[in-house]
């Protein structure tokens, strides 16, 4: 063997024997800082994680729980796998990394320079992509188009991984080409099949990725696979929005993974599946099941949180009280009492105790902040119950405040998008409750007045003597404090005379303006917006819940020498009726706006169709009355047509030739079947008594029709009759609303596209016709535009050419320039004294 050793050295030239060596070093180190470069990011990530328990849901994998390059279940030492490298059919220097793209480090024969990167500032991952892709560069053994070097496989993992946690999945997608094409033998191939799924989920190609998945799941692999295949192939789908596929994945992947923390952080997140399915049951064993094997602090008290939000309200409510105050205050779960006491809130809202929910979401606010998310959610929560209540003033300002201490994005933009959503419907509640006050007490007559008013004085008096007892009382205490000193106070066991906020130096507190700043915060944070006065403890806050209020009514918070006098009050009621009109109209308005508010922002269909009806009793003007009755119609016609009888009934009885109407007959729908020989012959009915002359009685059979066969092919036909008969009988400008209607309703068929071309050449022959004071007309102005050219007997001139024959039906419709009553029930008198018009030709077949 020595001989052998010494014969092979002696053939061997010193720079081959340098070079050989030098090569083995360099994959070693290569690979070797490559692996440890990606572990040094997982462990820095690792570092900074923190679950975000309020968005839909979690990832399953910590970056510790991630494999690095191609171990599972392995220690990520790279030291410890066998280095072996054959320098004979080594790849030339002149030939660029296989799977890599132009232009990348490594490309064109150039190896990648990672030192350089490193100097220049590059990243981890950018270093751990570098180093993988030189010891490909360099190292990559290819006979008969297949990978001869096993250790590759390492090198393309590490520089997939390095890919995709840089958000390049596409290039990943790249690399893993190779894998698949030049070692299709290997059996770690699986592993690249998983980072290919991946790589698709993450380009949102959830198609190809659960494709992947799937078929790798069908395979026979190893359990460290399928434990890895099971959690992305999950979470693949929960983005996909397949949830009852995810769930039965999450399953699977529990049962395969026998790691505490993966247990545990796969079940929370099967809970929020179910919760998010609505299957509450389920969400709340899963969620038990997660603190069960929980092995974070963390993760138990969102566990126990999670478990309270997804109380059904039928379970032993007094009992999983009774648990939760129970271990709120055993050992370190008393720094979240909070967070306990949030969760009691919730609980308690389920159960149907909406009192005691709010005693326990008060009692949160006055414990220790541990999650500036839950102190967020748990304003929310009180604001919610105001907005039941309609208190919008008292709403807004826990939102408000809900809104200045969350931390989780998605929740603050909807939270304030509902803040603004309050602060308009508060302008338009107040402005309502306003009005009505004043004009109730400008109803009532003199005696009424001076009894409503003492009765307010006598209360104020009252509330008066009450504020200054309790003003002398605090005058008689001595020192700053003299407050509250209990267990559940701010102030107690706390020795310090002021909060240490950070500042590393001693000194004066107001010397630093950092300090300051922080201080006013937390002051502020403490005890609300106070004026500079002598015992501010004791006084009120600036702008309560209850000052806003007063102010949005228009009642003034000033004391007036007079308040305590009947008359001071009623010389401020307006006697004037046009301020009295103009105060209706007001109150009118802000009301229609209030129900469509409740209907677009909050879909609250019930509470905006009460509201909208009650404006429609005090009977509002013709504009405001109409929009009412139509808002009513719309948003109840196919969900609850019950509630939109009424209004449809008050439309076609009291303004029927309005497009208003049109549309309370004729509902937008497009969507018909086959038509029926039964609808046939009724349109063949219909026809017949339209070229009669018998306008009536055919609109009537269409009525008829259309309210017993609504999806039928023909309807649009019967609509598009009907606006010929309206046109005989009722005279152009009703004809045109019709049309309008129809084609807005049946835009894309041949009725829908024939009302726009009538529209056209109706709309262009509607226009001023001067006349004289007795009426006659007047010859046509020449250079005035707008005015149509008549006909020597001043009939309509006839269409271009190219219109259908059916448009030939206008002719005989009103001549421009009638005046038609502006009053819908005149209209129609005056429509029933004409007599149809003989010469208009009949509708075509």
């Amino acid at each position: 063997m020595c001989l052998v050793a010494s014969c092979v050295t002696k053939t061997k030239k010193p720079e081959q024997r340098s070079k050989f060596m030098k090569g083995f070093n360099t994959y070693y180190n290569t690979l070797f800082n490559a692996k440890d470069a990606l572990n040094s990011e997982f462990t820095s990530r690792d570092k900074d994680h923190k679950d975000n328990f309020y968005a839909p849901y979690i990832p399953i994998l910590t970056y510790e729980d991630q494999p690095l390059g191609s171990d599972l279940g392995q220690s990520s030492a790279f030291a410890e796998n066998s280095m072996r490298m054959a320098e004979v059919n080594r790849p030339s220097e002149g030939r660029g990394a296989p799977g890599m793209p132009p232009g990348m480090p490594g490309s064109n024969g150039e190896p990648s320079q990672p030192d350089a990167l490193q100097n220049k500032g590059a990243t981890t991952l950018e270093i751990a992509e570098a180093k993988a892709q030189k010891a490909i560069t360099k190292y990559s053994v290819i006979r008969s188009g297949e990978e001869k070097n096993k250790k590759i496989f390492d090198a393309y993992m590490i520089l997939v991984q390095s890919r995709i946690y840089q958000n390049k999945a596409v290039q990943a997608l790249d690399a893993l080409n190779y894998v698949f094409t030049h070692m299709k033998d290997d059996k770690r191939l699986p592993l690249a099949r998983i980072y290919q799924g991946v790589a698709y989920a993450q380009i949102k190609d959830y198609h190809k990725a659960n494709e992947t998945f799937a078929k790798l799941k069908g395979e026979d692999i190893n359990k460290s696979y399928s434990k890895l295949l099971s959690i992305y192939y999950s979470e693949s789908l929960l983005d996909s929005g397949k949830k009852e596929e995810a769930a039965a994945e999450l399953d699977r992947a529990f049962e395969l993974n026998s790691d505490r923390k993966l247990k545990s952080r796969i079940s929370y997140l099967k809970g929020q599946v179910y919760e998010n399915m609505g299957n509450n049951d389920k969400a709340r064993e899963s969620f038990t099941q997660a603190y069960k094997y929980a092995n974070d602090f963390e993760f138990e008290v969102k566990s126990q949180i999670a478990i309270a939000k997804t109380f059904n309200g039928k379970g032993d409510y007094n009992g999983a009280k009774n648990y939760l105050e129970g271990i709120s205050k055993k050992g370190t779960y008393g720094s979240r009492k909070n967070e306990f006491y949030y969760a009691l809130g919730l609980m308690a809202n389920k159960a149907g105790k909406k009192d005691e929910a709010q005693d326990f979401f008060k009692k949160s606010l006055f414990e220790k902040v541990s999650d500036p998310q839950v102190r967020g959610l748990t304003y929310y929560e009180i604001g919610k119950s105001y907005l039941e209540k309609n208190d919008y003033i008292g709403a807004g300002t826990y939102y408000d405040s809900a809104l200045t201490v969350m931390t989780y994005e998605p929740s603050k933009i909807l939270l304030k998008d509902q803040s603004e959503y309050i602060k308009k419907i508060s302008k338009n509640y107040y402005l309502i409750k306003k009005n009505d006050s004043i004009l109730s007490l400008a109803r009532m007559t003199d005696p009424q007045k001076t009894d409503f008013f003492t009765k307010y004085i006598a209360k104020l008096k009252a509330k008066e003597e009450k504020e200054e007892l309790e003003r002398r009382r605090a005058e008689r205490s001595k020192g700053f404090d003299g407050g509250d000193y209990n267990a559940n106070s701010i102030f107690a066991n706390n020795t310090n005379s002021f909060e240490d906020f950070g500042v590393t130096t001693k000194g004066f507190y107001f010397s630093n303006t950092g300090t300051i700043s922080k201080g006013t915060s937390s002051f502020k944070q403490i005890w609300g917006e106070r004026a500079l006065a002598d015992n501010w403890r004791y006084s009120k806050k600036m702008a309560s819940i209850e000052d806003m209020k007063n102010e949005a009514l228009g009642v003034t918070s000033a004391p007036n020498p007079r308040r305590f006098e009947p008359t001071y009050y009623i010389e401020q009621i307006p006697t004037d009726q046009e301020k009295l009109g103009q105060l209706k109209k007001d109150r009118d308005t802000a009301s229609l706006g209030l129900g469509i508010m409740y209907q677009n922002y909050f879909t609250n269909t019930p509470l905006a169709t009460k509201t909208l009806y009650d404006l429609v009793d005090v009977k509002p003007e013709e504009k405001v009355m109409l929009q009412a009755l139509y808002e009513i119609f719309a948003m109840n016609y196919l969900k609850n047509p019950q509630a939109s009888e009424k209004a449809k009934q008050i439309l076609l009885t009291d303004y029927p030739y309005t497009s208003y109407a049109e549309f309370a007959r004729n509902p937008k729908n497009v969507s018909f079947v086959k038509s029926s020989q039964e609808v046939e012959n009724e349109y063949k009915k219909a026809y017949a008594l339209y070229e009669s002359e018998k306008f009536v009685e055919s609109r009537d059979v269409i009525d008829q029709t259309i309210k017993n066969f609504p999806k039928d092919a023909l309807i649009p036909k019967f609509h598009l009759l009907n606006a010929f008969n309206t046109g005989k009988t009722s005279g152009k400008e009703v004809m045109i609303l019709q049309l309008e209607q129809i084609a807005l309703n049946y835009s894309k068929t041949p009725e829908g596209v024939k009302a726009k071309e009538m529209l056209n050449y109706l709309k262009s022959e509607l226009s001023f016709q001067a006349t004289d004071n007795k009426g006659n007309s007047l010859p046509q102005q020449p250079g005035i535009p707008g005015q149509p050219v008549q006909n020597q007997d001043n009939s309509i001139p006839q269409m271009p050419t190219e219109m259908d024959k059916n448009t030939q039906l206008l002719q005989g419709l009103q001549s421009p320039g009638t005046i038609e009553p502006k009053n819908p029930k005149q209209r129609l008198k005056k429509d029933k004294e004409k007599t149809p018009d003989s010469s208009i030709p009949a509708m075509p077949k």
